[in-house]
């Protein structure tokens, strides 16, 4: 499907693999889902299919590596921008989050966001909503005591 275009010695990136992690690596017929727990090589075994992918000709801006935790994904692009060197410096990854943020951002004009549109996390909202009701609690009309704006009572019919 892709010419290749750069040399990248093989052994380099294989050699740490096992034979269910070759496999995984050098798997060219389309999807390949690979379940495996803590601990047995998935970032190895993505890293070598980066490597690999690269080395037969796929453009490194067409792969893209995602994880959950941001320690994660720096792990993940280091060892594959060291494994598939040059254009893989081009692979784009990160955290599923950090990744939705950067697209967003990037096209937040066409979104109907400003430039300066921010993100909440949980919790930035829950402090942020803690912030506006007390500010709403705590207001009264100068003069009034604190009693009579907590719990408001009202002589007029509804």
């Amino acid at each position: 499907m892709f010419a290749a275009t750069e040399a990248v010695n093989t052994a380099d990136w294989l050699e740490e693999c096992n034979p269910e992690q070759r496999a995984a690596a050098l798997h060219r017929d389309g999807h390949l889902l690979v379940l495996a727990g803590a601990g047995t090589g998935k970032t190895t075994t993505l890293c070598a299919r980066v490597a690999s992918l690269v080395a037969g000709g796929v453009p490194a801006e067409r792969i893209l590596l995602l994880t959950f935790t941001r320690r994660a994904a720096r792990d993940m692009l280091t060892r594959a921008h060291a494994l598939a060197s040059g254009s893989a410096q081009r692979v784009l990854g990160g955290t599923f989050h950090s990744l939705a943020h950067r697209f967003v951002r990037g096209h937040a004009a066409t979104l109907g966001l400003g430039s300066d549109f921010a993100v909440l996390d949980a919790g930035d909202a829950a402090t942020c909503s803690t912030s506006s009701v007390r500010s709403r609690v705590t207001a009264r009309p100068e003069g009034a005591s604190r009693a009579s704006t907590r719990w408001p009572t009202s002589t007029r019919a509804p």
